[in-house]
């Protein structure tokens, strides 16, 4: 008796997803998500942050589905091409942020609340709160009420996705880029 084994179809699977096939996109994960995990992980260092670009990279070939070509390069490669980049872009953003040392009294107070005042002062009307209210506006209804959950009612990000009801990973990514959004808007 021979074995016959089924090759996974990478190109059909991307059909799928450019069609809103949930499956195919559960099916790339289970295939290559430990993978995916480990190759970000060997470049960014960090778990955390490894699980959250994997989550990302999804994302992304879900969206994006519709723009491979084959004769680019072969769906795999495509695939790990997207996590790779998503790696390479955090580690170039985590380089450009300022570490501060926090035992330095001479670098700011030891309060990281303090650090930002004086630019948040300067953007925000505190009589009436209209430059965050703008800001915040910006943001789609989903993202913006998860980002007031977490830093008005004080919920972790496990609680929020149980509140919600969306997936604890898309929380996390939504709250990250929304305060990227607004940091945007309030310089």
């Amino acid at each position: 008796m021979t074995d016959v084994t089924n090759e996974f179809d990478y190109v059909a699977v991307l059909a799928r997803c450019a069609r809103g096939d949930h499956d195919a996109l559960h099916q790339l994960y289970s295939k290559e998500g430990a993978a995916l995990l480990g190759v970000v992980l060997r470049i960014v260092k960090d778990r955390g942050m490894a699980e959250d670009i994997v989550h990302d990279a999804c994302l992304n070939i879900w969206q994006r589905a519709d723009s491979f070509d084959p004769a680019k390069g072969s769906a795999r490669t495509w695939i790990f091409s997207i996590a790779r980049h998503l790696a390479l872009n955090a580690i170039r953003y985590r380089d450009r942020e300022v570490n501060v040392d926090h035992n330095d009294p001479s670098e700011f107070d030891h309060d990281e609340t303090f650090q930002h005042a004086s630019r948040v002062e300067e953007a925000y009307d505190w009589q009436t709160g209209q430059r965050i209210d703008e800001c915040l506006e910006q943001l789609e209804t989903e993202r913006r009420n998860c980002v007031l959950h977490a830093y008005v009612d004080g919920l972790s990000h496990a609680e929020i996705a149980a509140h919600t009801g969306a997936p604890l990973g898309t929380v996390k990514a939504w709250i990250k880029r929304s305060l990227l959004r607004l940091r945007e808007c309030m310089a």
